[in-house]
Parts: structure tokens; C-alpha cells; sequence
């Protein structure tokens, strides 16, 4: 049986301050606000789900539901769960560390070797990344992952 191609649709991101989360989105970030829904019961609250397109089509989609409280943080590494752009190229790169400076948010940075990128908290704290140069598209599978996996397993 050949294996399923996925593609990945959407990114689901749980936002507690509707407003700020979509500036943030709309205006810091420059995402195009595509669509919005709201409905009477998603967990027996009434909710929101916002939009937004990247460059590539794929969406992000915030999601509110009234009077729904932020959960207490845990003792993971904030950048643990996070979520990536990729921008072709340095310049790119370096144009967004200016629009985040200009903008008020914080950001750290790494090099990954091939790769740089910057993580900074949209406003309710989920960590975004933006990377360059952008991932490969890996179609074929390295020969010694399945070995990482299981050296960590038994080891």
C-alpha cells in the first residue's frame, strides 16, 4: 500500500485576546485576514475562528472561545511548540528582523547551520519561527532516522 501524501492545510492556534491577536496577525505579521466564523458551541462556549493566508496558501486559524482562560504555563521550554515561515532569502530575513524591532516584539535568534531563524510569542505566547532559507521539501526518507528514533527509545 503506498504511503498517504499529505499536505499540510492549516495551523489551529488557541487566542485568548481576539483584538490583539488580530493586529498581530493582520498588521505585524502582514497576513491577509481571508475569512471568519463564529459559532454557539465549541466545547459549550460560543466561538471565533479567524483566517489568515500566507504566501503559499496554506492558512493559520485562530481560534477564541468566550470566556475561555488561558491554561497555566508549563515547565517546557517555551519555543517547544512553535510554528515556521520561511522567507527565501537573507535580506528577507533581515527586513523582518526590522519589522518585528519596529513593531515592539522581542525576538531571539539561531543559526541552525544551513539555516537562521528568529523565534518571537504572538500575543497570547504561542512562539512563531521564521526561517531562511527555506526547508528543502524532503520527499524521500533519510536512511538512519528510524535508527535516531530507536536509540533514544533504548537508550
Amino acid at each position: 500500500m503506498p504511503r498517504p501524501k499529505l499536505q499540510v492545510d492549516h495551523f489551529a492556534i488557541p487566542v485568548f485576546d481576539v483584538e490583539r491577536a488580530w493586529r498581530f496577525y493582520s498588521r505585524t505579521l502582514g497576513l491577509e485576514l481571508v475569512s471568519a466564523f463564529e459559532g454557539d458551541d465549541w466545547g459549550g462556549k460560543p466561538w471565533l475562528m479567524m483566517i489568515f493566508a500566507a504566501a503559499d496558501g496554506r492558512q493559520v486559524a485562530l481560534c477564541s472561545l468566550r470566556g475561555a482562560k488561558r491554561p497555566r504555563p508549563d515547565k517546557l521550554p517555551s519555543d517547544l511548540r512553535h510554528f515556521a515561515f520561511a522567507v527565501a532569502s537573507a535580506r528577507e530575513y533581515g527586513e523582518w528582523k526590522s519589522r518585528l524591532s519596529d513593531a515592539g516584539v522581542a525576538y531571539t535568534e539561531e543559526d541552525h547551520g544551513e539555516q537562521r531563524s528568529i523565534y518571537f510569542p504572538d500575543p497570547d505566547g504561542t512562539i512563531i519561527e521564521i526561517t531562511t532559507p527555506p526547508s528543502s521539501g524532503v520527499s524521500r526518507a533519510e536512511p538512519g532516522a528510524a535508527a535516531v528514533i530507536e536509540r533514544w527509545l533504548h537508550g
